[in-house]
């Protein structure tokens, strides 16, 4: 995000948008694996579509977790979601399984080994930002595209609004004026509905939600406010479009308005930095804002396959920094152990932590009791302070 007056745009998708189905599904096979064996290696994709959900990847863990248990993995997922749907029903729908040992060669470039630590499951280059535009430091837009389909589905969930279906989608577009957001100029909501609905009914359920997740005075103009644009919106999920695991990176980190790096976050374990090394990376940017270095701040940690430590650490605050940027990367590689095993211990990521954070973003979220959501915590803002002398 730059300074200066311009409208900017983020979007979000519920968890019954088909390809969230699918995260969610590859996340709880994630954690079923890790409930069983904390060190269980897992990279799992699903496809769903009309009454069908696909299996597929690689895993090395307990036997105990077979194609019955995952079989009963996906069920459960899809029945807490809420699809009891002609076209997609979690107790109808045929589950094909082709999950497969994980690759010997992978294995062996990524455990540790007499003096070898465990090194990165893959290479690639990971992203974290933060920003001081909402209370949880990240951008605003996709802060509010997030929190509008959560009250709705909150809604659905309690029975307050039964006409809901599962899939939905929001975009917001803000206005901002010096840097900062100050409106909307646009909201879109789509929402599965049932058919005894129509479009202005749609409207009114909707309207609500989004004038309360909002800002006082920020609801744009009413011809700018659209709900179900099509005018129908009966058939959703996975028995109108695919779905496949991974394909809203986008939505799962700041909605565009910081970069993302190659890989999506789902159905991986921690030892893969796709997932962990981001997680790492929005941590320790978030705390850098919180302790008062930057406004703003964006993060790069780079990996390559079999190698413990991270090839470049580097950070961007994007003019607003208060200190240099050299010595807060240096600061930050003093904080934490940037290894894959130096982040899982940190932040505690070999727990059943996984399948919570495939719908409404993956930061921006409060750090749960269990251990949920850890890379958001701000435990490093003393010591970055205190290396400052602030």
């Amino acid at each position: 995000m730059r300074n200066g007056s311009y409208l900017f745009t983020s979007e979000s998708v519920a968890e019954g948008h088909p390809d969230k189905v699918c995260d969610r599904i590859s996340d709880a096979i994630v954690d079923t694996f890790i409930a069983h064996e904390p060190h269980a290696r897992v990279a799992v994709e699903t496809m769903a579509t009309t009454n069908r959900v696909v299996l597929a990847g690689e895993v090395r863990g307990p036997k105990e977790v077979n194609s019955d248990l995952l079989e009963q993995v996906v069920r459960h997922a899809i029945k807490e979601i809420g699809y009891e749907q002609a076209g997609f029903h979690w107790n109808a729908l045929t589950v094909e399984n082709y999950i497969h040992e994980q690759s010997a060669d992978i294995a062996l470039g990524v455990d540790a080994l007499g003096n070898k630590d465990e090194g990165a499951g893959d290479q690639g280059i990971m992203f974290g930002f933060a920003c001081r535009e909402t209370e949880d430091l990240m951008p605003a837009p996709i802060h509010f595209a997030h929190g509008i389909l959560r009250s709705l589905a909150e809604a659905r969930h309690s029975g307050a609004e039964p006409g809901l279906g599962p899939d939905a989608k929001s975009q917001v577009t803000l206005e901002y004026t010096d840097g900062q957001p100050h409106r909307a100029t646009s909201i879109v909501v789509s929402t599965q509905h049932s058919p005894e609905l129509d479009q202005d009914e749609v409207r009114e359920i909707v309207r609500p939600h989004v004038i309360n997740v909002l800002p006082d005075g920020w609801m744009c103009d009413e011809e700018d406010f659209y709900v179900n644009p099509t005018g129908r919106f009966v058939i959703g999920g996975p028995a109108g479009d695919c779905g496949l695991t991974g394909r809203k990176i986008i939505v799962d980190t700041y909605g565009g308005a910081a970069p993302h790096g190659g890989g999506a976050f789902s159905g991986k374990d921690p030892t893969k930095v796709d997932r962990s090394a981001a997680y790492a990376a929005r941590y320790l940017a978030k705390n850098v804002v919180a302790a008062g270095l930057a406004e703003r701040c964006t993060l790069q940690l780079s990996y390559a396959i079999g190698v413990a430590k991270p090839l470049s650490v580097y950070v961007d605050t994007h003019g607003t920094g208060q200190v240099e940027e050299n010595g807060i990367a240096r600061a930050l590689r003093d904080c934490m152990d940037l290894s894959p095993r130096g982040i899982r211990e940190h932040l505690g990521l070999n727990r059943p932590i996984y399948a919570r954070t495939a719908a409404y973003g993956h930061f921006g979220r409060a750090p749960d009791p269990d251990g949920g959501f850890s890379w958001e915590r701000l435990d490093l803002v003393e010591r970055l302070k205190a290396a400052y002398g602030a």
